[in-house]
């Protein structure tokens, strides 16, 4: 099954945007293919400012309107536990909000972005999905990141090669409670290292340690910028570990 056999069974749907390359694409098909169709962005801690930004250019450009929904995640005990599960419960929460909206609004489907390369087995968040009855089209009809990054690039979205980006909770170990505090410092530490131009790099709690991870043919430039990486985290941060296993 092709997108645009897809939405031609589906004349309106909500999606859940959250700026990514993949619910981009489906946004982009949504409208591409006759369906109406309304975005739906969960605002919460766990996202870096610029996805949001992201998520209101692109919905601009097509034309879509765009719905926030602010969330306090931290309250959902077992999202601010970090335990194992709680990709599951984030999950759980915010979606059952995002339909809860939606369905306010007259939209009873409601899509998300996951792809045909995403493992089932190792993301709990989707089974959350699942027993919400979110629908994925770029699942469903067989389509891997790869593929996404060559249809969102025909298509002219700028997010066609965005670096994936996990949200500010997975900076932190499991088993370590989050607070709004660890994930501002992580939020800003990652806009420094932005601004020194490394890209699609992690940046992970060790205590009060930051640990970098970078791709690896980005190390040499890490470390020919050592000065400047330790002087940009220096007021968030007692120092900065190089991890040498890269990304």
């Amino acid at each position: 099954m092709t997108l645009k056999e897809f939405f031609a069974g589906l004349p309106q749907a909500a999606v859940a945007f959250s700026g990514g390359t993949d619910s981009a694409l489906v946004l982009w098909a949504a409208r591409q293919y006759g369906c109406q169709v309304r975005a739906y962005y969960v605002h919460t801690v766990f996202q870096p400012a610029f996805e949001l930004a992201d998520a209101k250019r692109l919905a601009e450009g097509l034309g879509i309107p765009l719905t926030i929904v602010d969330k306090d995640i931290l309250t959902v005990p077992e999202a601010a536990a970090n335990g194992p599960r709680r990709c599951y419960f984030c999950k759980k929460a915010l979606f059952t909000l995002l339909r809860r909206q939606a369905e306010a609004d007259g939209c009873s489907v409601l899509l998300d972005g996951t792809n045909a390369s995403d493992d089932a087995g190792d993301r709990p968040g989707m089974q959350a999905l699942e027993e919400l009855e979110v629908r994925s089209p770029l699942r469903e009809c067989g389509i891997t990141k790869k593929e996404v990054r060559r249809l969102s690039r025909e298509a002219g979205l700028f997010t066609w090669d965005k670096p994936a980006y996990a949200c500010l909770a997975t900076r932190i170990p499991t088993g370590t409670p989050i607070t709004q505090e660890k994930l501002e410092r992580v939020e800003r530490g990652e806009s420094a290292l932005f601004q020194l131009g490394l890209t699609d790099f992690r940046l992970r709690l060790l205590g009060e340690f930051a640990r970098l991870q970078v791709p690896k043919d980005q190390m040499e430039q890490a470390a020919a910028l050592h000065q400047e990486i330790t002087e940009a985290l220096g007021p968030n941060f007692s120092g900065v570990l190089l991890d040498l296993e890269g990304r």
